[in-house]
């Protein structure tokens, strides 16, 4: 199985851990997907796609914090004042 096999398999079990609303097993499994596709760009010699990639896992990992450290207190819902 190549790393892009493995990597997509994981892309949707993390969507689905997202459906389920298991919002930090997602992000976890996200993250796992994405070390497969920088191993991925890397075999290939896709260097600037491998830094991509790892510069936007980096993003996620920290993001990934910011909620578990419970920073983040976005919410979907819309106040009626910003109606």
């Amino acid at each position: 199985m190549s790393f892009a096999i493995l990597g997509g398999v994981l892309l949707n079990i993390g969507a689905f851990l997202t459906y389920k609303g298991k919002i930090y097993q997602a992000v976890i499994i996200y993250l796992f997907a994405d070390i497969c596709w920088i191993i991925m760009a890397y075999q290939k010699n896709d260097y600037v796609g491998a830094f991509f990639i790892i510069t936007g896992t980096l993003f996620g990992l920290l993001a990934y914090l910011k909620m578990k450290n419970g920073e983040m207190k976005k919410t979907l819902n819309k106040d009626e004042d910003d109606i």
